[in-house]
């Protein structure tokens, strides 16, 4: 994707405490350049970085449990005979999923 040319060039003036706190917020979002971060600032007012550390940690436990549910329904089918442990399983997998999905619900309810 080319960047459209931009012509036009906007300068102002900042303290060394106002550069600096541009700065920390350049770093809180995880960019380098400036030019971009003024420009999305003064056009959109703000800048959305999420961590999505919490859903990442969601779906690796969601692929375990499916994967052990397979497993699960693979040995049933062949023996015919289903464990209390195989349940016990299933139900504490699905417990984690459920909190770890309101917990990601919920911090994305306090973004707006």
């Amino acid at each position: 994707m080319a960047m459209k040319p931009r012509p036009i060039e906007l300068k102002f003036h900042v303290t060394a405490e106002e550069r600096e706190m541009i700065e920390k917020k350049m770093a809180q979002v995880g960019t380098g350049c400036m030019a971009a971060y003024l420009r999305k600032m003064a056009l959109d007012g703000y800048i959305v970085k999420l961590d999505l550390t919490e859903l990442r940690e969601t779906v690796t436990l969601m692929r375990r449990s499916s994967g052990n549910i397979n497993q699960i329904a693979k040995r049933v089918n062949s023996t015919g005979r289903l464990y209390r442990e195989d349940l016990h399983e299933i139900q504490s997998f699905q417990e984690k999923l459920w909190e770890m999905l309101n917990g990601i619900l919920s911090s994305i309810s306090d973004l707006g």
